[in-house]
Order: structure tokens, then C-alpha cells, then sequence
């Protein structure tokens, strides 16, 4: 194989750049011949963090700048946590690969307290994701949720320096950067579905770069991907612009595929939740499934929760 060289873009913390080297490693396994460059990319999202996502645009402010390098040619690929990318990608560029997903979990965090239950009344808790905030308060309605953004390593130091008594990151972020003893629970799904796409990591190059899709069909999974397909297929049905409230989770159990999702008001009291399954579903069932239970939802009383959400209020980080 001739020498093949691409470039990577990435956001610079230290999650971004960690899953852009792993990648990069894959990638060098397979071709040991090629040269991997990664270039770093600062997006809308990481100037501004003293205001809630969905106030200033939502997920799209993390991708943005990134997918502008890629359709102008300066770099080749773009490797996103999934949970970052919206539901529509801009024309021209594509979900090339998914890989295999690592632990979708959300995590309790806390210097003092060793899982929700044992927090006080009146707690405070850090979070900047309305996902998690909602269905925190549908468990916990007495907690205090304070708006927490930042990379990582900011948001672990905010929970010491703003007096916080526990925070809510994602298993996967914290696994990724060798900080899983600071996880004291995983939130049972029961209490915390994940946002669509929590840890998997997402490969995004132009569509028309055969070359490079080519290269990187080695890093699919595919369960993983129609797995996203249903989860990110439900919520382009829901979401219509606005960061929503939204938890979605599809699972294997052997060979079916079991789709689960809650939607809820920003106070967590009214909640709307249900399930369905696909067996040995391909791309187009995995999509149709996520079509046929954001109807039922929507129609459950999904509509109406969502239809009273303002748009300005935060987002999903």
C-alpha cells in the first residue's frame, strides 16, 4: 500500500485530544505505512462557557468550526464523541464510522457522598445537561442543580471550589482519561437514560472522500451503529430545534434490539416514558424504530411536555 497521509481535527481538551490519538493509534496499527497528523480545531463552544449550551446554539457549536476545515479541504477527518453531534450533519459530510460504544453511563461524582441516595435534602448538584437535570428532579425533586460547563478537569474542579456536593459526568469521559476511581455510582437507567450516542465516538468525513471512508471502515462497529441509528433516528423526531429533555438508549439482548426512551418536564414532574424492539433489525429498521416510538411518545404527551420548553434554556454537554 502506498503512503497514505491524513489529518485529523480536533477540539484541544484533554478528552478531544485523547480520543483523537486513539483513533489516530488505530489507524496507525492497520496502516503502518501512513502519516497521521492531528490538528487542533477551537469551536464556538470552547470560547464560551459562562452560558448555558442551547443560548448560544446547542450541540452544533462543538462540530461547527471542525466540519468547516473539513469541507474546505484542510483537514480529512473529524473525530466527535457522539453525543456532541447534531442529528443533521451539513451537506456534503457524513457519519463515516462508529465505533464500538465504552460505558453509555452517566456518573455520580462526589467528595463526600457515595451515591444520590445518600445525598442530603437540598443538595447541590452540577449539571449543565437538561437530560440529566430533569431526570435528576424526577427522582429527587428537593436537589439544587447548578449549571456546570467546562472540559472535564474544570467541571471536577468546580466540584470542590463552588461547594458543590456532587456532579454528573459521563462513565465514558472519565474512563477515557484514567479517572474512573471518581466515580462512586452509575446511575441506574432506571433513574438516568443517557443522552443518544454517549460513548461511542463518531468518525465524520466529506462524503464524496472515498479514499478516506475506505480507510476508516475499519473502526465500525457495527451494532454500535444501529444501535445510534435508533437512538439518533428518535431524537431528530423530537428534538425540532431546541435541546430537549430527552433520554434515549438502545441495547442488544443477543439479537434484538430493545429501544428505550423518557421524556420529561425541566422539573422532572411530568415524564413520559416507554419502549419497543426490533428483531435483527438492519440500518432502515433501526431508523423506522426510532420514527415509531418518538410518535408514540409524542403522542403519549411528549408533545405537549416539549412544546412548552423554551429554546434559550441549557443543553447537553
Amino acid at each position: 500500500m502506498e503512503k497514505q497521509r491524513l489529518i485529523i481535527g480536533t477540539r484541544a481538551s484533554k478528552l478531544a485530544l485523547w480520543q483523537a490519538h486513539y483513533i489516530a493509534g488505530r489507524l496507525e496499527e492497520r496502516y503502518p505505512d501512513s502519516q497521521i497528523e492531528i490538528r487542533h480545531i477551537t469551536t464556538t463552544g470552547d470560547k464560551i462557557l459562562d452560558v448555558p449550551l442551547a443560548k448560544i446554539g446547542g450541540k452544533g457549536l462543538f462540530t461547527k468550526e471542525i466540519e468547516s476545515a473539513m469541507l474546505s479541504g484542510e483537514i480529512d477527518l473529524a473525530v466527535h464523541s457522539l453525543k456532541d453531534m447534531p442529528t443533521e450533519l451539513p451537506a456534503g459530510l457524513t457519519l463515516a464510522a462508529v465505533t464500538e460504544r465504552l460505558d453509555p453511563g452517566d456518573a455520580f461524582v462526589s467528595n463526600r457522598y457515595q451515591s444520590l441516595d445518600e445525598l442530603p435534602q437540598g443538595a447541590k448538584v452540577g449539571t449543565s445537561s437538561l437530560r440529566r437535570r430533569a431526570q435528576l428532579l424526577a427522582c429527587r425533586p428537593d436537589l439544587v442543580i447548578s449549571d456546570l460547563r467546562g472540559n472535564v478537569d474544570t467541571r471536577l474542579r468546580k466540584l470542590e471550589d463552588e461547594k458543590l456536593d456532587a456532579i454528573v459526568l459521563a462513565v465514558a469521559g472519565l474512563k477515557r482519561l484514567d479517572l474512573g476511581d471518581r466515580i462512586r455510582q452509575v446511575l441506574p437507567r432506571s433513574i438516568c437514560l443517557p443522552a443518544v450516542g454517549q460513548g461511542a465516538l463518531a468518525i465524520e468525513t466529506r462524503a464524496d472522500d472515498r479514499h478516506t471512508v475506505d480507510m476508516i471502515s475499519c473502526l465500525e462497529d457495527a451494532p454500535t451503529r444501529l444501535a445510534v441509528t435508533a437512538e439518533r433516528s428518535f431524537l431528530r423526531m423530537v428534538e425540532g430545534g431546541c435541546q430537549v429533555p430527552v433520554g434515549v438508549y438502545a441495547d442488544w439482548q443477543e439479537d434484538i434490539l430493545r429501544l428505550t426512551a423518557v421524556i420529561l418536564s425541566l422539573d422532572g414532574q411530568r415524564i413520559v416514558r416507554d419502549w419497543l424492539w426490533g428483531m435483527q433489525p438492519d440500518q432502515a429498521v433501526a431508523e423506522e424504530m426510532g420514527r415509531e416510538l418518538a410518535d408514540k411518545m409524542l403522542a403519549a404527551g411528549g408533545r405537549t411536555i416539549l412544546s412548552e420548553l423554551d429554546c434559550r434554556e441549557g443543553g447537553e454537554h
